[in-house]
């Protein structure tokens, strides 16, 4: 909530007060002098009787009784005069209930920028819980993917030495096979050879 919309609800609720009695103390005879215009009053209830003053305007009477279109109404300095019941209203005037709506209206405005800025600061520190979270994440991801390439770098390690050791073994079998084969035709050329090798006659013994 911005403070133009916090201002713009506090109008709102001002003119909404504005509209409906004030709910005050008063005795049920209390009236007010209407806004619209100085009001004349007279010293009996006709058109005919002179007149012997005003009113001010959102003035507080005390009614006292009625007689046709006028009223005896009793002000704060104790005056009992007439005056038309229709320059009478049964609610506060505006003049006097617009310091009190003020007050209402600057009250609501600290309270609503209380809880504006109260709601800021919260959002304020959800945005940056968010914020720490999100590069929690991306630091994790970094390091998974780190670990990926490292287990893709072992992988052709031992690919590698895999390779090499087949190859070694494969050697290793060769030299056994060579060696084996030269063991085994030398030994056919000796049984070959040896056949046919001269051999020395043996002495007779004679006795004499």
């Amino acid at each position: 909530m911005t403070r133009h919309d916090i201002r713009r609800f506090s109008m709102g609720l001002a003119l909404g007060l504005f509209a409906f009695p004030l709910q005050a103390q008063q005795s049920e005879a209390t009236h007010w002098v209407s806004d619209s215009l100085t009001t004349y009053v007279r010293s009996g209830p006709t058109d005919g009787y002179r007149i012997v003053g005003t009113l001010t305007a959102g003035e507080p009477v005390t009614l006292l009784e009625a007689s046709g279109d006028y009223s005896r109404v009793q002000n704060a300095d104790g005056n009992t005069v007439w005056v038309l019941s229709s320059e009478l209203q049964d609610s506060p005037s505006a003049q006097m209930r617009v310091p009190e709506l003020e007050q209402q209206v600057a009250e609501l405005s600290a309270e609503l920028d209380s809880i504006n800025e109260q709601w800021e600061n919260r959002t304020a520190a959800q945005r940056e819980a968010l914020e720490t979270r999100e590069a929690r994440i991306v630091e994790l991801e970094a390091h998974n993917q780190a670990l990926d390439a490292e287990s893709e770098q072992s992988r052709q390690t031992i690919r590698e030495l895999q390779a090499r050791l087949d190859t070694q073994e494969e050697d290793l079998l060769m030299r056994y096979f060579m060696y084996g084969g030269g063991v085994a035709g030398a030994g056919l050329l000796v049984g070959l050879i040896v056949p046919h090798l001269p051999r020395r006659k043996r002495k007779r013994d004679r006795w004499f």
